[in-house]
C-alpha cells in the first residue's frame, strides 16, 4: 500500500507503508512546525516552507535515485534493504532541527559552553533512536545493522564496511552533492521567488556508481558549478540577508534571556523535552506570565513591531588579508576600544557578525572532488580540469565577510566610526572600503 503526496516541487510522490509509518509519528509530524529557512520568513514572505515537506521530498529523491541504481547496475548488489535504509536516512535528516532551523545551533553553541561543537545531527539519531524505542516494529524486518547503517547515513559517517557509494546519497561529506542539496535548492528557490539554471533531475539521470561512488557523465560538469552557484546565491541573497540575520540574533537574546526559566538549551539531553522545541516557542514565552521572562518578552515584541536590531556596516575582506582577519578576529571589545572619550557605548551595544561564503569546499574548486565518466566507456573514471570545463568560472571560490550590528539604534553612527577606526589602526588599512563607504 502507498500513499501518494502532491509537492510542488517533484510533483506526486508515492511512499511505500514503511514510510508512511515513520511520518506518522510526532517526532516527524513536529517539522510541520518548524521553517525551513528560520527568519529568512520575516524578509521574504513567500519562505514560509517547513523541515516537514523538505525531508519528505529528500526521501523521495533518495529512494528514486537508489531505485535507479538497482535497475540500471543490478551486478553492484544493491539489496532492497539498502533500499529502505536510504530512504529512511533521507526521512530522517532533518528530525533534529530545533526552532528556527539552523538558528537553534548557533543558540546552543553560545549558551550551552559544555556542547560547543553541537550540531542538529545528534539531535537527529537522538530521535530517530526515540522513534525505535516507541513505536515498537516500525523498523520491520530491519536489523541491528541497518538500523546503525541509517544512522551512519544521517551523519555522512561510515562506521561499518557497508558500500562507500550509499553515503553520496544523503549527506555526501565527499564532495557534498547530495539529494539533501538537490531538494533544498529547489525548493527554497521555488519558495523566495527566486530562478536557478541548477537542473539535479539531469544530474540524476547522468550518474551512476563507479570504483564503489558515484559519479557522473562529464557533460555534467558545468551543471554541478551551477548547483555549487546557486548554492552560494541562496546564501549571499537570502540565507545571510542582514535582515534576517538582525532578527537571528534577536531571536537568540530572546531565548538566551528565557532559558533559566524554560530549559530551552536542555531540551536536547532528551527527546522528551525535544518534541516540545519548535517555532512556537516564542508565543511559549509571549503566554507565559512569569516575571523572569520579561526582558525575553521586550525582545520578542520588538520583532513583532519591527524595531529591530540593526545593521551598521560592514567589510568584504581583499584575499591577500583574509589571514590576517582570521588570526586577529574582530570582537565586539575591540570595536568598542575605539569609542570617544565620554561615550556611552557597551560592548553589548555591539554584535560582530563573521563568516565565510564559498561554493562548498572552503577556498577549492567543488569540482576537484567531484569524478566523471564518459558514456562511450563508462567505467572510466577521470577528473576534470577547469579548463575543460569554462574559462568563465571563478577564481576565487570563498568570501570573508565582517558585518557589525547594534542592539541599540541610536547607537548606529557611533558604532560604524569604531568599526572604521579599527580597521585603520588595528589592521593598517588606510581606506577600508565598508558597507557605507562612498
Amino acid at each position: 500500500m502507498t500513499k501518494r503526496i502532491q509537492d510542488p516541487i517533484h510533483g506526486l510522490m508515492e511512499f511505500d507503508d514503511w514510510v508512511v509509518k515513520f511520518i506518522d509519528t510526532e517526532h516527524f509530524q513536529r517539522l510541520r512546525s518548524i521553517k525551513q529557512l528560520g527568519t529568512s520568513y520575516y524578509v521574504y514572505p513567500g519562505a514560509s516552507h517547513n523541515r516537514f515537506e523538505h525531508s519528505l521530498g529528500v526521501a523521495h529523491l533518495a529512494h528514486s535515485l537508489v531505485k535507479r541504481i538497482r535497475e540500471s547496475q543490478p551486478n553492484l548488489g544493491c539489496s532492497e534493504k539498502d533500499l529502505k535504509c536510504v530512504t529512511l536516512a533521507a526521512l530522517c535528516h532533518d528530525l533534529g532541527h530545533g526552532p528556527f532551523s539552523h538558528l537553534f545551533e548557533e543558540f546552543i553553541r553560545k549558551t550551552r559552553t559544555d556542547r560547543i561543537k553541537w550540531k542538529h545531527e545528534e539531535a537527529s539519531i537522538m530521535m530517530f533512536n526515540d522513534i525505535l524505542k516507541k513505536y515498537k516494529g516500525i523498523a520491520g524486518d530491519l536489523s541491528e545493522d541497518d538500523k546503525q547503517l541509517i544512522r551512519d547515513l544521517i551523519t555522512g559517517n561510515n562506521t561499518g564496511d557497508r558500500p562507500p557509494y550509499l553515503f553520496d546519497i544523503v549527506s555526501n561529506q565527499r564532495n557534498s552533492i547530495d539529494v539533501d542539496k538537490f531538494d533544498y535548492l529547489a525548493r527554497d528557490c521555488y519558495y523566495l521567488g527566486m530562478k536557478s539554471e541548477f537542473d539535479f533531475s539531469r544530474l540524476m539521470n547522468y550518474s551512476r556508481v563507479s570504483n564503489n561512488q558515484i559519479v557522473y557523465d562529464f557533460k555534467e560538469s558545468y551543471n554541478i558549478y551551477e548547483l555549487f552557484h546557486t548554492r552560494y546565491s541562496l546564501h549571499k541573497k537570502a540565507y545571510k540577508h542582514f535582515v534576517g540575520k538582525a532578527i537571528d540574533y534577536m531571536i537568540i537574546d530572546a531565548l538566551e534571556a528565557a532559558d533559566e526559566v524554560l530549559k530551552i538549551s536542555h531540551s536536547i539531553n532528551n527527546a522528551k523535552d525535544y518534541l516540545k522545541m519548535d517555532d512556537t516557542i516564542l508565543n511559549r514565552i509571549v503566554c507565559d506570565n512569569n516575571p523572569n521572562l520579561k526582558k525575553s518578552k521586550k525582545i520578542i515584541k520588538r520583532i513583532r513591531k519591527r524595531k529591530l536590531y540593526k545593521f551598521v556596516d560592514g567589510y568584504l575582506v581583499p584575499k591577500e588579508l583574509k589571514e590576517q582577519f582570521k588570526r586577529n578576529k574582530v570582537t565586539e571589545k575591540k570595536i568598542v576600544k575605539h569609542r570617544s572619550n565620554g561615550a556611552e557605548l557597551e560592548k553589548d551595544d555591539v554584535i560582530v557578525d563573521i563568516f565565510n561564503l564559498n561554493y562548498g569546499n572552503k577556498d577549492e574548486n567543488p569540482i576537484d572532488n567531484v569524478e566523471f565518466y564518459d558514456k562511450n566507456q563508462p567505467n572510466d573514471v577521470f577528473k576534470l580540469e577547469e579548463s575543460q570545463v569554462s574559462y568563465l568560472t571563478p577564481k576565487q571560490y570563498e568570501e570573508l565577510y565582517i558585518r557589525i550590528f547594534t542592539r541599540n539604534r541610536r547607537k548606529i553612527k557611533q558604532i560604524r566610526k569604531c568599526f572604521k577606526k579599527l580597521l585603520k589602526k588595528d589592521y593598517k588599512i588606510p581606506n577600508p572600503m565598508t558597507y557605507y563607504s562612498r
